[in-house]
């Protein structure tokens, strides 16, 4: 059992334990990351994109590949560039707003005609051919697009693509429908904001919109990345699809209380013991060696969470389990004047703990580690985004 920090040490933990076992003589095929939720998978591709870990995703399709992922970067592409003729298509009637294919036809045709943009087709021609009821319709598509533009682009990265995930109607056009699948299409939106807010803007280009470089980083990510069903790969996959496989080294990611059992299933006995077989499953595919990890934070569906482990853990005797780093030791919240903490411990902070810094602001720790003149602090600040910082230099004040 690894208890990680958050989401991305709980990634490239995984990530490490893997490269540890190629090293050994092992191949990489014979590592399964399994986890609960699809929108789960993204940490992990992005771990292991960075670590020039082959992998795939087993019976699914890699996070921005995804039909609901490509539709809100159609609608973020357009925002950035209205001559962007395949999101435009793509979405012009997505949510469903009386668009035909035949109007779309008819406004492609005519900028083909005349070396226009779908976008300057529909605005300057549509008069001439479409209905009144076409028109109207396109309009009302295209002051969307305005509005949203006009409404997003002074907010934050992740503020701007929630902001145009909401209004642009996808997640009430997945709400209105029911079952698992319109579920997870709403829970990989929601963490399509997780992936905004959690950039990495070391390769952005400072001339260049967030939203541009962020849609350049997407571009990457949906490229040509995933391995071959024939090469030597890491599989990902969801509980569910990993029924009938057996693989000698197992992941079981994400084992907290609302992801593992899921959040649904907590009140439904039945749902909750189906969980639990759910879990059994997972764990019976490890021939070998089995990892369950847990973050003590999450960032997941666009939000922050302070977990408790899964249930399902205590339910293992302990004699079978070996914990590979305990619980992270911190002090209780105590109440004190705000003051400079340069001379506590960092283990004197806690996990949620919000602090201030003189050139950062206000921020959050995420994670802890060292004594003395050594000890660090790993803290998300609001505007800066997630710095180390020595203790005995960083001059952080409590809130």
């Amino acid at each position: 059992v690894y208890n990680a920090y958050n989401e991305r040490d709980e990634a490239e933990f995984v990530v490490a334990k893997i490269q540890d076992w190629v090293e050994r003589g092992h191949a990489r095929s014979e590592a399964a990351v399994l986890y609960r939720s699809n929108a789960q998978s993204r940490v992990f591709e992005e771990a292991m994109v960075q670590a020039n870990m082959p992998y795939r995703v087993y019976g699914g399709l890699r996070f921005f590949e995804r039909a609901e992922i490509k539709d809100a970067l159609a609608y973020l592409h357009l925002t950035a560039n209205r001559d962007n003729d395949a999101s435009f298509e793509r979405v012009i009637n997505l949510p469903a707003r009386g668009i035909g294919a035949r109007t779309v036809s008819q406004i492609r045709e005519y900028a083909r005609a005349n070396s226009l943009p779908m976008w300057q087709s529909a605005a300057v021609h549509a008069g001439d051919q479409l209905s009144a009821r076409a028109i109207k319709a396109v309009t009302v598509f295209m002051k969307l697009i305005e509005s949203l533009d006009l409404n997003t682009r002074s907010l934050p990265l992740h503020e701007q693509v929630n902001h145009i995930v909401q209004m642009s109607g996808l997640l009430a056009h997945y709400k209105k429908k029911r079952g698992e699948v319109a579920e997870t299409r709403i829970e990989n939106l929601q963490e399509f904001v997780s992936a905004a807010e959690s950039f990495d803007g070391e390769e952005e280009d400072k001339d260049l919109p967030p939203l541009v470089t962020f849609l350049s980083h997407a571009a990457l990510e949906s490229g040509d990345k995933q391995a071959d069903a024939w090469e030597d790969c890491v599989q990902l996959m969801t509980l569910h699809s990993a029924k009938g496989l057996e693989f000698p080294l197992v992941f079981i990611a994400g084992m907290e209380e609302g992801l593992f059992p899921h959040r649904r299933s907590v009140s439904d006995p039945g749902g909750l013991e189906e969980e639990r077989r759910l879990c059994y499953v997972g764990a019976t595919r490890a021939m070998s060696q089995l990892y369950l990890t847990y973050a003590e934070q999450r960032r997941l569906y666009g939000i922050d969470n302070f977990a408790q482990a899964s249930r399902f853990l205590a339910e293992i005797p302990s004699q079978f389990i070996e914990e590979i780093r305990p619980r992270i030791r911190v002090s209780q919240p105590v109440f004190r004047r705000a003051g400079s903490v340069a001379d506590e411990p960092a283990d004197a902070l806690r996990l949620g703990q919000r602090v201030k810094h003189r050139k950062f602001g206000e921020g959050v720790v995420l994670n802890c580690e060292g004594s003395g003149a050594h000890a660090r602090v790993q803290v998300n600040f609001e505007s800066e985004g997630t710095k180390w910082l020595v203790m005995s230099y960083a001059n952080l004040e409590l809130m």
